[in-house]
């Protein structure tokens, strides 16, 4: 059976259904900025939360989901503090 919480969504408190991820693909997305550096960043899933009787515009479910963010950097050499 799913595990059940109570969270504060839009000033009330909602019933919320954790629901477990089955499959993940949790890509880098790569950004070139300007001054040479790579930035790779991807988010990773944490919790993901369906609100009992929330509904959007479209008539699908309410899902909030907890993440966090994942980044790496390789900048040039002219911008990078060497260590001895």
């Amino acid at each position: 059976m799913p595990d059940k919480i109570k969270i504060n969504y839009l000033g009330q408190e909602v019933e919320a259904t954790v629901v477990e991820v089955t499959q993940a693909s949790e890509v880098w997305n790569h950004y070139l900025i300007d001054d040479g550096s790579v930035i790779k960043i991807k988010l990773v899933l944490t919790k993901v939360l369906r609100l009992e009787g929330k509904f959007d515009d479209e008539g699908n479910p309410v899902y909030l989901v907890r993440s966090t963010n994942v980044v790496s950097v390789k900048s040039p050499d002219n911008l990078r503090r060497h260590i001895a």
